[in-house]
């Protein structure tokens, strides 16, 4: 097949987060099962306007604010002689409404909407553009094919009017050959570990409180944050105003090989975001042996088991998430267990898997035969 991706960024993007991570986990192999896969994404200042990445030629058009209007615009100039089979739209942040503007079938993949919990994640004008973009995605992709990465994004998309019987489930992976636990390595005091962006609707803030409060009980725990973003600063003077900078270590980018470290090293990994597609950090953490401790959120309740893989929290409640974090610091046996049944949980995902389920829908579609 000929396929073309159309996502807002690539994995190079210093914005890059998990819809990249999955585009380039599921369309790199895609590539090296013999399909020749192109990708449509914006650019940053100073990039290449074109690479290949996995094996997949990527064309950077606009930037972050200008790709729905520069992106069909390259596409009309540049690509749409090339005669793709099929076009996947990667539904992160807003749509880019493929639809109207290829000319091949078009399959939507959808991690998570934003709806009111843009106004956490950006400026009131950034955020009421994504929610009024929102609105129109009934309308524009009903009886799309559609991949859903849980089944809450599901439940979410059917809510809004799209049909339940155009959307699969295809769960993000993970490498668990990468991913593997070392006890061996654990710090030798408690640790907490958050991976991500840094935007407020991801909430670190409750982890500092959190810390803060466990300081307070004589807990000596340290949260480890790695990811950029435009909460760092407001994080940095959070701590500083509850009394505990010496206890949060803001590590800004982490490269993979530091990433690794720190989820085999961590005694929990901690999301405590308000809306999640999936957490792939989550299952990242879990093959590493590292129970979660998240919010009891859209996505999170599939990636967390509660009191098996980790814990969830009501979001929000920060007196819970201490407690939670204090049941588990306290109790060696316990997360012991979680640990080994969060690994058999990993297990039970990969990227291979997901990558082989998506180029069958690809294929039902191409053949004229989705939904199945």
């Amino acid at each position: 097949m000929r396929i073309l991706v159309v996502n807002w960024l690539d994995r190079d993007n210093p914005q890059a987060g998990g819809a990249e991570e999955h585009l380039h986990e599921i369309f790199g192999r895609l590539v090296a099962r013999g399909h020749e896969v192109t990708a449509l994404v914006s650019g940053w200042p100073g990039c290449e306007p074109t690479a290949t990445l996995d094996g997949i030629e990527v064309h950077r058009a606009g930037g972050r604010y200008t790709f729905s209007l520069a992106g069909p615009a390259y596409y009309r100039r540049i690509l749409a002689s090339r005669g793709f089979d099929v076009v996947v739209e990667d539904l992160n942040k807003v749509p880019i409404f493929t639809p109207y503007w290829v000319g091949a079938p078009v399959v939507l993949v959808a991690h998570h909407l934003f709806g009111t919990t843009a106004f956490q994640a950006a400026s009131v004008p950034i955020a009421a553009a994504t929610w009024l973009l929102e609105r129109p995605i009934p309308a524009v992709y009903r009886g799309t094919p559609t991949i859903a990465v849980s089944k809450s994004t599901r439940a979410d998309l059917v809510a809004r009017g799209l049909h339940a019987e155009d959307i699969d489930v295809v769960p993000n992976g993970v490498d668990v050959a990468m991913y593997v636990p070392r006890p061996d390595s654990k710090t030798v005091h408690p640790t907490l570990l958050f991976l991500g962006r840094l935007k407020q609707y991801k909430r670190v803030d409750l982890v500092i409180e959190a810390v803060a409060r466990l300081a307070r009980d004589g807990i000596d725990v340290e949260v480890r944050v790695g990811g950029t973003g435009d909460q760092a600063d407001a994080l940095r003077a959070l701590a500083i105003r509850l009394g505990v900078s010496d206890r949060v270590r803001l590590l800004g980018y982490v490269p993979d090989d530091v990433k690794l470290e720190l989820l085999q090293s961590s005694w929990l990994h901690v999301l405590t975001s308000q809306k999640e597609g999936w957490g792939i950090s989550v299952i990242e953490a879990a093959a590493c042996g590292t129970p979660s401790v998240a919010s009891d959120a859209p996505g999170l309740r599939e990636s967390v088991q509660h009191d098996r893989t980790g814990l969830l929290v009501p979001h929000g409640d920060v007196e819970a998430l201490a407690g939670a974090l204090r049941v588990l610091i306290r109790d060696p046996g316990r997360r012991a267990r979680m640990s080994e049944q969060a690994r058999s949980f990993a297990e039970e995902y990969s990227w291979d898997a997901s990558a082989l389920r998506v180029e069958a829908l690809l294929n039902r579609v191409v053949d004229g035969s989705a939904p199945e």
